[in-house]
């Protein structure tokens, strides 16, 4: 049976109006996203909830965004941080980091967030070099062709125990095509083939439907440094 897009989306909205209740905050952050010509690529209400609950389990005290956009996502992850907490989100896009920062201080979350400017693989090794891991729980949603890179890197700002969050890992299915010409479909599929060869991680992918169409996200545990 063919489930249309349409029916994905009132299930979202479903859930939303259920569990996800309209949050000012947020939806100013989307609007402001909008108004400034960013991409409406953020994740979904249900989606950043789900963020936000996976860092309050881990009991997150340090979380790493790769790929900030406007922030949105930041906001969900940041809202689970202690009041000692911090959130470091990398974005390479000055005109997308600057809305974002200003989004995140509108949420009250200046003093526990950080937004860096550059591209990530400028700005990791940074990271690195200042001690400023291990993280609790590191969020990558950024351009695809590079998360064989990030996964690298998180796991080298990670301790045992760090979860490690990946989206749009499916690609509308395009993963499954070995011959794809696109890059960001050869991106995941070298960023899962790295999963699989790396021992310090175990890790799945958990598919997606919804307003953002059918998608998934990657799931790894650190286990050892």
């Amino acid at each position: 049976m063919t489930v249309p897009q349409q029916q994905w989306t009132a299930v979202d909205d479903y859930v939303d109006s259920v569990l996800v209740p309209a949050d000012p905050t947020l939806d100013a952050a989307l609007q402001a996203s909008a108004d400034a010509g960013l991409p409406d690529i953020s994740v979904s209400p249900a989606q950043g909830k789900l963020l936000h609950l996976l860092a309050l389990g881990q009991g997150a005290r340090r979380i790493l965004e790769i790929g900030t956009l406007g922030g949105y996502s930041a906001i969900w992850l940041a809202r689970a941080l202690p009041s000692d907490g911090r959130l470091i989100t990398l974005e390479a896009d000055p005109g997308h980091a600057d809305v974002a920062r200003a989004n995140l201080a509108n949420a009250g979350l200046a003093g526990v967030s950080e937004v860096r400017t550059g591209p990530a693989l400028d700005t990791l090794p940074l990271l690195h070099a200042a001690g400023d891991g291990p993280f609790d729980l590191i969020f990558i949603d950024a351009d695809k062709p590079g998360y064989p890179d990030y996964l690298a890197w998180s796991v080298r700002l990670s301790r045992p125990g760090t979860m490690i969050i990946a989206d749009n890992v499916v690609r509308d299915g395009g993963v499954i095509d070995a011959a794809s010409k696109l890059p960001g479909v050869q991106g995941v599929r070298r960023f899962m083939e790295a999963m699989a060869a790396e021992p310090r991680v175990s890790a799945t992918v958990v598919q997606t439907v919804g307003r953002k169409g059918y998608d998934g996200f990657a799931l790894a545990v650190v286990l050892a440094g």
